[in-house]
């Protein structure tokens, strides 16, 4: 009676360790001055795992890695990538670390638009120590006849009253990329905001940075 549950326990333990060793989607860009490797952390347990748990629903982490050329030098800026999807036509540019988990919350305005006609979204999404990721209620939407695209056009950041350092907040300040100039190999994590459920193959990242403009597609591995 005792070796069933002996078995069904190595049969679970088998299985959890396959499911710790999956690997993440992946992709990578090359140009004459720059080579990127991108690794995307869409669901809920693959970010818990690279950034540590507290972070909001909605947001995407890339995490890449820049490699210069040889005897190349290159200025490191978070907003020279852009994250977009094929699915909606949404574009992101990066989150900083206090605008996720700060003691602050993020306004953003957003526009949409879609068959030719196009409408503004002012309400306001707000993120932040303690808080979620949402669009206040009233905010209105994008119209049109055929499917909408929606784009921050705007960001305002205000007090939230809160000013303790969460450890998530510590945590992405320690892997976020840092922003410098670089001649050797650097890396770090970039954060994005994506509403509604993403798919990686719809998923393109974006650089133009140091007189280079690179496309990362991701790859989803078997």
């Amino acid at each position: 009676m005792m070796r069933v549950p002996i078995f069904l326990f190595i049969v679970a333990s088998g299985c959890l360790c396959l499911a710790a060793e999956k690997e993440l989607p992946k992709g990578e860009a090359s140009g004459k001055k720059l080579k990127i490797e991108a690794i995307a952390y869409l669901d809920k347990s693959s970010i818990q795992q690279a950034v540590g748990p507290g972070m909001e629903e909605g947001i995407v982490v890339v995490e890449v890695k820049l490699i210069p050329a040889p005897g190349q030098k290159l200025n490191v800026v978070r907003d020279d990538f852009l994250l977009r999807s094929d699915n909606d036509g949404q574009r992101a540019t990066p989150y900083s670390p206090s605008q996720i988990a700060g003691a602050s919350v993020l306004r953003v305005n957003t526009r949409y638009g879609g068959g030719g006609v196009a409408a503004e979204d002012r309400g306001p999404v707000w993120g932040g120590l303690g808080g979620g990721m949402g669009r206040m209620p009233g905010s209105g939407g994008g119209f049109g006849n055929s499917a909408g695209t929606t784009e921050a056009v705007g960001a305002v950041q205000e007090a939230s009253g809160k000013e303790k350092e969460s450890p998530l907040l510590a945590s992405l300040k320690e892997k976020v990329l840092p922003e410098s100039e670089i001649s050797q190999p650097a890396q770090g994590q970039l954060y994005f905001l994506m509403e509604g459920k993403q798919k990686v193959k719809h998923l393109e990242l974006l650089y133009r940075g140091g007189g280079e403009k690179l496309s990362i597609r991701f790859l989803q591995p078997k």
